[in-house]
């Protein structure tokens, strides 16, 4: 998945802010993160679930730790763990979201500001996508710990459940529910997509994750959320950054079509007597891509299936196939969509006799845009660690669980390089300084938006 590059490098900004004066940011504390304990303990974390060598170096492998699975459960209790060595407090809510809390100096019972991401990966995925987001947390904990160093406000981690949706089908699923727009009952009943008799409750039960605190906003309210996470494209090395600073994420929706046709034999039925929806599938497929492209919008289809029975010598009876159309612009993600229906029922006309089909919405993620004072925090740890003119604005072209924590509180993410702009591969990288350079951001970022918080309060 790619970003869309929403503006020059180095841009910079005057936006309305929630705080009621602007922040003035202050030199940061003297709290350097350790670089070699970060890449380590992201490695070390690998080792449950790493899969798809593709190299010699031990480091050389993806990852194939999909939600809620033996080797989740156990990088699950080792952050457990970690976490309750640093004098946090652990709860985990009725998604299995874990969330780890660190005291600040005022004792004040406002909502923690959570550095937040996943822990669970692609089925042929890597080391970097999610992953790093909570070990760099864990890292400014850590940092903070030995250092003697304290917030104003209580800090901590928000490690989010089934971010990928690769097992159990919806994307962003349990910060979804957290945040009010899927309903639990929904994300409990998804099925692990190769054996419906595994539900995404009973795999929580199975491992012990099925918390008792109501999986809310309400129910774990969070003061902000920061998130460190790869590009996954290849914008910041295009333009010579080592930040991106994430103004928001741009709009997208999933879709099933299902085709219906009619199987035949191949040799024995004329093509004017066809009901071929596989070849009907394929125009459709490709006649998407070319709307999408006059819309300067992305559409791609990651899953084609066919009956188990289908074989070479007869016409497939059925097709089904997925549709993620992406825009900055949700009035262009919904034309693309009905552009695509139109042409559809035009194609399911063509060819022999035609087909039948039908759709579904499965996912409907709008636009968002982050919180300002949030980026302004973002900006300053920027501008202090490698200066204005290596980080730039962006807009996310992925969906990231800090869409669904912007709607009930400020939040912003960090995005870091990866090689090539590779993710959702064995082969994602990001090199050990971008690691260490971002979550030295991440931590800054913190810094700056409790002392800004606690300035605000103070001033009130």
């Amino acid at each position: 998945m790619h970003a869309v590059k929403s503006g020059s490098r180095a841009m910079r900004f005057n936006s309305t802010r929630a705080f009621s004066s602007a922040p003035r940011f202050q030199a940061p504390p003297a709290l350097s993160i350790n670089s070699n304990r970060l890449w380590e303990t992201l490695h070390q974390t690998c080792e449950w679930g790493q899969a798809h060598r593709y190299g010699d170096n031990a480091t050389e492998t993806g990852m194939a730790r999909l939600t809620l699975n033996d080797d989740d459960a156990r990088v699950r209790r080792w952050f457990a763990e970690e976490v309750k060595k640093l004098g946090c407090t652990l709860s985990v809510d009725q998604m299995g979201n874990m969330f780890a809390r660190r005291a600040g100096s005022l004792n004040s019972p406002a909502p923690m500001i959570a550095m937040g991401s996943h822990l669970d990966t692609q089925p042929r995925g890597g080391r970097y996508d999610g992953i790093l987001g909570v070990m760099a947390a864990l890292e400014v904990l850590r940092t903070m710990k030995e250092s003697n160093f304290q917030t104003n406000y209580d800090v901590g981690i928000a490690n989010w459940t089934n971010e990928e949706g690769a097992r159990f089908p919806k994307s962003m699923c349990s910060s979804g529910v957290w945040a009010g727009a899927i309903p639990i009952q929904q994300a409990w009943d998804l099925r692990d997509i190769h054996n419906p008799n595994v539900s995404l409750k009973s795999e929580l039960e199975r491992h012990g994750y099925l918390g008792d605190i109501e999986c809310s906003a309400k129910g774990y309210p969070l003061g902000a959320h920061f998130e460190l996470h790869i590009e996954q494209g290849p914008i910041l090395p295009a333009n010579d950054c080592k930040i991106g600073i994430v103004q928001g994420a741009q709009g997208y929706r999933w879709l099933t079509f299902t085709i219906q046709g009619k199987d035949a034999h191949t040799g024995t039925t004329p093509l004017a007597n066809r009901h071929d929806p596989l070849l009907a599938a394929s125009r459709m497929i490709a006649a998407s891509n070319d709307i999408a492209k006059k819309h300067d919008a992305l559409a791609s289809t990651g899953i084609i299936r066919v009956p188990s029975n289908a074989s070479t010598n007869t016409i497939a009876s059925e097709v089904t196939f997925t549709l993620d159309i992406r825009h900055p612009e949700d009035s262009v993600v919904h034309a693309v969509q009905e552009e695509c229906l139109r042409t559809f029922q035009s194609i399911a006309s063509q060819d022999g006799k035609g087909v039948s089909y039908s759709w579904t919405l499965d996912t409907d993620s709008p636009a968002v845009k982050f919180d300002q004072n949030c980026i302004s925090s973002i900006q300053a740890a920027a501008d202090h660690i490698v200066g204005p003119e290596r980080s730039m604005l962006m807009t996310s072209g992925a969906g990231h669980d800090s869409v669904y924590t912007s709607k009930h509180c400020p939040t912003a993410m960090i995005f870091i390089p990866c090689k090539d702009g590779v993710s959702h591969h064995p082969t994602e990288y990001s090199t050990p300084e971008d690691c260490a350079i971002g979550t030295q951001a991440l931590l800054e970022a913190v810094v700056n938006y409790d002392q800004a918080r606690a300035d605000e309060s103070r001033g009130k």
